[in-house]
């Protein structure tokens, strides 16, 4: 069931002062709804090959910790288990950008209120700064690695400033300014830059996969961890178990806000397509060439290793070093716009959308990504475990309270005029703009979730890898738990008119 549409300017009648809406923030038209099935999967692409995502694999084939090393077999498994998890969550949240066209802070106003959703929408996008300068940290040093090969002057620039030396600096503010010009371009511009860059970085993906083997004269061992050790069945079991939970806490993000992207796709079976052929498929596949490129360098150098920077720094040849060096920078920029810029910007719009745009919360997340310094951040465990392992606690509670409230009270029925109206009277004003009974669910559930990913404590950190599998329930759980004891009846808010079929959907285009 898609909304029928409702113009900016509609909007405009019952928000004048744009207390709630911008242009940004208004539901997509049919003329927005390109994002087909190829640029959802693109979209995943962008977010799987980068690398972030190479660490995370060949960290789990190392070992980390008190992880034993997984093998290549374990953690294709695991990865493929995750993203099928994963592929539901999203199909999930999207439908719910697809049906309003709206983005995931103004979805949310269904069921937070509709200023209470500023305080999701908050979290997320703290998530997403500090993540967007993470990332872009790590692919500066892929750039940075390329230039001094390049300019060997810049091996000079040693200097260091704030933590990071000026050649780092350089290399970190120019890949800042090369995402800031693509999204200021917009949307569209996101998804041209998707749609070439996806392939390009697959190929370069595959051919350093086939490069490696080649110079490990292609010794390859499904069964066997970085130390060459087989590990027990049932150790091996758990580790799957391990990697299911990391996985899909890694991406607990994209999950939350998939509705930013699916607003734009014209059908359901765009999104069902593209995130099938972007997750369970594509991910699992970028995960076995990590492993692959990791398990071969300890054949060629005798060791593995989990930062591709390192491993770049090891290449002696020019034109292998130079294409995946490019293909990581690419791939980075991706996943970085995809996953915390668009979100970002959202987030910040929504939060005073009269006088942010998407275009100036994009220059805002920037700003803000510079200055938490995020290599210092990525430098320290203590650092990345309770601020940013904190946050992304809480994404399990807020997912799980939207899924509970939009499917089962709502029953995907949304008056869309009342989400961009400030008006007392309706659907989701709830309590002086705020639904008192998300609040409630919250807490309890946020405060398990914390606890459960940063006290240290034997139990806690048995399951710290599987936070999300614990909060995303249990959020649903506390809401359910609220809305009985305040015996709010289902299906509490009707919607306007709404289109049942996609023959309908073209009368009225």
């Amino acid at each position: 069931m898609r909304a029928q549409e409702l113009s900016f300017e509609e909007i405009e009648k019952g928000d004048p002062e744009h207390r709630l809406c911008n242009r940004d923030l208004a539901p997509a038209s049919s003329d927005d709804r390109v994002w087909n099935g190829y640029s959802l999967f693109s979209l995943w692409m962008n977010d799987a090959h980068n690398a972030s995502n190479y660490t995370f694999a060949a960290a789990l084939f190392i070992g980390t910790g008190t992880l034993m090393g997984l093998t290549p077999f374990a953690i294709v498994i695991g990865v493929l288990v995750a993203t099928a998890i994963i592929f539901a969550a999203c199909c999930l949240s999207g439908m719910m950008g697809y049906e309003t066209g709206a983005p995931y802070p103004v979805v949310s106003r269904v069921t937070w209120g509709v200023w209470g959703a500023n305080f999701p929408a908050i979290v997320r996008g703290i998530v997403a700064i500090a993540w967007y300068g993470i990332q872009t940290y790590i692919a500066s040093i892929s750039l940075e690695l390329l230039l001094m090969r390049i300019f060997p002057v810049m091996r000079e620039w040693s200097t260091p400033f704030l933590g990071l030396r000026l050649s780092g600096w350089f290399a970190f503010l120019l890949l800042s300014a090369v995402q800031l010009l693509i999204v200021w371009r917009g949307m569209e511009a996101v998804r041209h830059f998707q749609g070439a860059a996806g392939p390009i970085i697959w190929v370069i993906m595959i051919g350093m996969a086939v490069w490696m083997l080649s110079q490990a004269n292609w010794s390859f061992s499904w069964m066997t961890n970085a130390s060459g050790e087989t590990p027990a069945f049932g150790t091996q079991l758990y580790q799957i178990f391990v990697t299911v939970g990391l996985t899909v806490g890694t991406l607990a993000t994209l999950m939350l806000n998939f509705a930013d992207f699916a607003r734009y796709a014209p059908t359901k079976k765009a999104v069902y397509v593209g995130n099938l052929l972007g997750l369970p498929l594509n991910w699992t596949a970028f995960a076995l060439t990590s492993v692959i490129c990791s398990a071969a360098a300890v054949q060629v150098y005798g060791e593995a290793f989990n930062d591709p920077g390192d491993l770049l720094d090891r290449i002696d040849n020019n034109i292998v070093f130079y294409l995946v060096s490019i293909g990581f920078i690419v791939a980075t920029v991706g996943v970085n716009i995809v996953a915390n810029f668009v979100s970002a910007a959202f987030d910040l719009s929504n939060v005073s959308p009269k006088h942010i745009s998407f275009r100036i919360g994009g220059i805002v997340a920037v700003v803000l990504s510079i200055v938490v310094t995020p290599w210092n951040l990525y430098g320290s465990p203590a650092a990345i475990t309770y601020f940013l392992g904190s946050l992304g606690a809480l994404l399990g509670p807020f997912f799980g309270i939207l899924v509970m409230d939009y499917y089962y009270y709502k029953r995907s029925n949304v008056n869309l005029k009342d989400l961009y109206s400030p008006q007392s009277g309706g659907h989701y004003f709830y309590h002086g703009g705020w639904n008192l009974r998300a609040v409630a669910a919250f807490i309890p559930a946020a405060v398990v979730a914390l606890c459960v990913a940063l006290v240290k404590v034997p139990f806690l950190e048995a399951i710290a890898p599987f936070s999300w599998f614990v909060a995303a329930p249990l959020g649903a759980l506390c809401y359910w738990v609220v809305m009985t004891v305040t015996h709010t009846p289902r299906d509490c808010a009707p919607v306007s008119e709404t289109v049942e079929t996609e023959s309908e959907v073209l009368k009225l285009s």
